[in-house]
């Protein structure tokens, strides 16, 4: 590994290389919404018109006629054009400084009218103006307009002193003017020795508002609004191309040779066009700087890749200090010019003086006043700027102490790094979050404080940030991880890099070609962020991965390998379902402290088991998985074996005594093993480790179960078998058979139990074997047992209405008989509703198993008996069953189907039937053998004191019409035969296929699958 790049190779190289534009240099201009094509043409067509009536003007267009037709209604014509243009602009929405347009549209209407006029005279009369003249009237009213048009484009101070500089900064101007055009030729045109008093003030107003004039003008171009500023200094432009002509016509030298069209006109002209253009001349640009943007670059945690893409959020970024209002942003020559206003306006007025003085002739009293009142604002102008200036110097001190005091007591570092990379300032809270003093810190490389395995990303997001425009990306915000020195109180040690390195968030700033870093120690918020991301992916109970952690280890290990060797990874990659079989047990007797600590106990078990590369996880409750990831074995069955032989190896170490509270407590564990295939996904490897564990403790528990193909296959089997099953509840598809239970004595029916048969849709017959065994789920289950006991009950009030009174047997599992699918009340209402004796109903209990309570048991088979219902207890012979009978209300014993199929081979079943019914005999208790399918099996039951039989030997299953056939018999033809049994294997002989656990026909308990009956096939009802 090389070592980490330096700081003048990096930071320094940045930053020399890409210093940022100081804050006042100029913007580009951002492109219009229109594009830049289409002003260009407008200038340009504008450009053409006044250039060809400028051409025109100088050539005498053509005829003196038609110079007085241009110079007269050409000039209305374009000041018509203008106050048309500024009116219509005025009337469209959003329009800023709508008064100042319509000033300036009433402004060259005026205009317009005076020029009609002075045609009229000239074009349509024929006879020279005559002076003064309503002509006279409307140019003077020109003027006005103009000027209040401009106040309101100015920018408005926002205190009084503002006002009163702004009136002062008008007067020096004007005065000025006026000193000097007084003195030049103004003096001699106020002499009231001319032709009247009329035509001499006429003559002093034309002078006096275009001074006013040109003093608002110049006082705009220091002041304007800050708003649509192209459209502004368009119309200050025409206005002074406007107010320029003026002053040439009342000079001397052309008032008297004035002509209409001539060259004069071309400024008057092209001054209204101008106007006409302004209002529309800046387009619809987007103004930079409106909104700014921060480009906050996402956190940087140690070793994550920071080429994540940084999200832009709109920010305002105000200079700290700054008072936009009273202290504007302008260019550094404008703002040098404004501040040199009042000095030039003296020079011009001492230069008034200064012409009368040096051609021999007595100062005139209006320019004494007139100076004198120039110099008077002149003076109060500088008190008012005198005492801006203390008020200022107070603000800055005051704001520079409170800066410095926001610096100094803030927790926040401040460091301002040089183009260098060097330190140049660091703020004294670097010593309570770094344990280095601010004297220790300057001067120090920036590089060398950043951990090298975070600078190359600090430098990439360094160069970005710079690449970047300002107006757009004032701010960036890093982080990384800083040296800290032996003072630092949250200090996180870091073994690769031998120092202490606290985790900093900076928010980066750009100043005068450096940077600005305010840095704050977030070492606590990475420690509790990553403490967050830990919980939120591990079991809180035995601290291994959950599933969503363990899910996508998974799919890392199937898309994370190279090409050339996934193949083999793949095949070789195998996932491991545990589940701790009897678990439940252990909370329901010993509590669920003690659960929880033999989970822990587990879960350490496996995590010692495992490979360091591979991963151990708790999925939730008693369920845990291990996925092991292939190790590049190319010997399949080599690498399987190994797979079984660890899962093996697992199976024991789980099921091994775990130590609680002082006590040995066991449990088993079963185990299904899934590998990995090409195209196989992490859920559906998944899917298949949970079925092969299913399928462990299907088979008998505490055992390891190979994932096999066949296995998905039952299930999608059995889930479509469920979904027919339960459309087939509903839509009349089931339906109840009865086979009679005979004495074997004589063969007598002494009873029916009820069987129901589902014919589906597509024809075939379902047994209770098969379709009970997807119907295990409660309601479906206790759906069919309501079904079967309505029927029952229903057929045997039928038969009893016809002579046939034989009672029916409907088995139902005995958690059934105590939750609430069927209370108490509904067997009574059935019993009532359908009119049938006491005795008729038999209840055959079935599926008791050691979680059901006994107590609330015996009490509802009590109530039941109460009704007239007997009590028939299936499953004789099993251990259970041995319990049951010694609490449980009951009137007949069922023997357990085991015990019949090998009664006649093996004598140790033949002792234990004969012992069991010879009990059956002393309790007075009525006994029938099921599954009596074999002649030999009628001759050795009814010789140990078995009492009635049901089986294949009598009849099977039958429909209501051959069941009705079969009572009116009455009988069922009996076997007789020798009394004594034929043992296979001697004595002691015992099938080798041992006694499966077998249910009463027609389970609807749900517990456990049925055999099925083996009945002959029985047509539909």
């Amino acid at each position: 590994m090389s070592s980490p790049p330096t700081s003048t190779t990096l930071l320094d190289g940045v930053l020399r290389a890409q210093t940022p534009a100081p804050a006042g240099a100029p913007l580009t201009k951002p492109p219009s919404f229109g594009g830049p094509g289409s002003n260009t043409v407008h200038q340009l067509l504008l450009a053409l018109v006044c250039a060809g009536y400028a051409v025109g003007s100088a050539l005498g267009w053509g005829s003196d006629q038609i110079a007085l037709i241009m110079g007269d209604f050409g000039l209305s014509a374009a000041a018509g054009a203008a106050s048309v243009s500024c009116f219509l602009y005025s009337r469209t929405r959003r329009v800023r400084l709508r008064p100042a347009w319509l000033l300036f549209s009433f402004s060259s209407a005026m205009a317009a009218l005076g020029n009609l006029v002075w045609g009229w005279y000239e074009v349509v009369l024929e006879r020279p103006v005559p002076s003064p003249s309503l002509a006279d009237l409307f140019f003077l009213c020109f003027a006005p307009p103009a000027i209040v048009g401009l106040l309101v484009l100015a920018a408005r101070p926002v205190t009084k002193a503002g006002w009163v500089c702004l009136a002062l900064d008008a007067w020096l101007i004007a005065g000025s003017l006026l000193t000097l055009s007084w003195s030049l030729a103004l003096a001699q045109a106020a002499d009231l020795d001319g032709p009247s008093v009329a035509t001499a003030a006429l003559t002093l107003a034309y002078p006096l508002l275009d001074i006013a004039l040109v003093s608002m003008v110049l006082v705009l171009h220091f002041r304007r609004s800050p708003v649509n500023r192209t459209a502004v200094n368009t119309a200050v432009s025409a206005l002074g191309l406007t107010v320029m002509c003026d002053a040439l016509f009342t000079s001397p030298l052309m008032h008297d040779n004035y002509r209409s069209g001539q060259l004069l006109d071309a400024g008057w002209f092209a001054g209204s066009l101008l106007l006409a253009y302004a209002p529309w001349a800046a387009g619809r640009h987007r103004r930079a700087g409106a909104e700014g943007h921060t480009r906050v670059v996402h956190e940087h945690l140690p070793g994550r890749p920071s080429g994540s893409r940084p999200s832009r959020q709109p920010v305002r970024t105000p200079v700290p200090g700054a008072d936009a209002t009273r202290y504007p942003a302008t260019r550094p020559i404008t703002g040098s010019l404004a501040a040199l206003t009042p000095y030039l306006a003296a020079a011009v007025c001492t230069l008034g003086i200064l012409y009368n003085v040096l051609n021999g002739r007595s100062v005139d009293r209006v320019v004494l006043l007139t100076g004198g009142a120039v110099v008077l604002a002149l003076v109060v102008r500088q008190g008012i700027m005198l005492l801006d200036n203390i008020t200022l110097t107070q603000e800055l001190a005051q704001k520079e102490n409170h800066f410095r005091s926001l610096v100094q007591g803030s927790s926040d570092v401040i460091m301002i790094a040089a183009p260098s990379g060097v330190l140049r300032y660091v703020s004294p809270a670097a010593a309570g979050v770094y344990g280095r003093t601010a004297e220790d810190l300057v001067g120090t490389e920036l590089a060398d404080l950043i951990h090298p395995e975070d600078l190359g990303c600090v430098v990439h997001e360094v160069r970005r940030f710079l690449a970047a425009s300002p107006q757009e990306e004032p701010t960036t915000r890093i982080e990384c991880r800083f040296r800290a020195g032996d003072g630092g109180a949250s200090r996180s040690s870091d073994a690769g890099s031998g120092g202490g390195w606290l985790n900093v968030e900076s928010t980066v700033n750009r100043h005068h070609g450096g940077l600005i870093f305010n840095s704050r120690d977030v070492t606590e918020r990475v420690r509790l962020q990553a403490q967050l991301q830990h919980n939120a992916e591990h079991d809180p109970l035995t601290d291994l991965p959950n599933r969503a952690l363990f899910t996508r280890r998974v799919q890392q290990a199937l898309s994370g390998r190279r090409s050339s060797d996934r193949g083999i990874a793949l095949r070789n990659t195998a996932v491991l379902f545990i589940d701790l079989d009897g678990f439940k047990a252990v909370n329901d007797t010993i509590g669920h402290q003690a659960g929880d600590e033999l989970l822990i106990q587990a879960a350490r078990r496996l995590q010692d088991a495992v490979r360091q590369g591979d991963t151990a996880s708790r999925l939730g409750g008693d369920e845990f998985a291990a996925l092991i990831v292939g190790d590049g074995t190319r010997d399949r069955g080599a690498r399987e074996g190994h797979i079984l032989e660890l899962a093996d190896r697992l199976r024991i170490t789980l099921s091994q005594p775990y130590l609680i509270d002082g006590n040995e407590v066991r449990v088993a564990a079963s185990i299904g093993v899934a590998f990995a295939e090409a195209g196989l996904g992490a859920g559906e490897l998944l899917r298949n480790a949970d079925l092969a564990m299913y399928r462990a403790k299907a088979g008998g528990k505490g055992r390891v179960e190979l994932y096999k193909p066949q296995m998905q296959q039952d299930v999608v089997r059995k889930a479509e078998l469920a979904t027919r099953l339960r459309a087939a509840l509903h839509d009349g598809e089931f339906a109840l058979l009865h086979q009679p239970v005979v004495r074997l004595d004589d063969g007598r029916i002494s009873s029916v139990a009820a069987q129901p048969r589902w014919r589906s849709s597509q024809g075939v017959l379902f047994t209770p074997a098969e379709f009970l065994r997807v119907a295990d789920e409660g309601d479906r289950t206790a759906e069919l047992g309501r079904w079967v006991l309505e029927q029952a009950a229903e057929q045997a009030a039928d038969r009893a209405a016809t002579g046939v009174n034989v009672p029916v047997v409907v088995q139902l599992a005995a958690r059934r008989l105590l939750d609430r699918s069927l209370p108490l009340g509904s067997v009574e209402a059935l019993l009532t509703r359908h009119g049938l004796p006491s005795g008729s109903l038999v209840i055959e209990l079935s599926d008791i198993d050691a979680g059901l309570s006994l107590d609330d048991l015996e009490r509802r088979l009590a109530a039941l008996r109460r009704l007239g219902v007997r009590i028939a207890l299936d499953g004789f012979g099993g251990g259970v069953a041995i319990t049951a009978l010694r609490r449980l209300p009951v009137d007949v014993l069922k023997l357990d189907r085991g015990l019949v199929e090998g009664v006649v081979e093996s004598a140790r079943l033949h002792k234990i039937t004969s012992g069991l019914l010879r009990i059956a005999g002393d309790l007075g208790l009525q006994s029938v053998a099921e599954g009596v399918d074999l002649p030999e099996q009628v001759v050795a039951l009814r010789a140990m004191g078995c009492t009635h039989g049901q089986g294949m030997a009598f009849a099977g299953p039958l429909d209501e019409y051959r069941l009705r056939r079969a009572l009116g018999r009455g009988n069922c033809p009996v076997p007789h035969g020798p009394a004594e049994p034929v043992f296979v294997g001697g004595g002691a002989g015992v099938r080798t296929a041992g006694v499966p656990a077998v249910l009463g026909g027609g389970n609807l308990g749900g517990g456990t699958a049925l055999r099925s009956h083996d009945e002959t096939p029985v047509p539909p009802t």
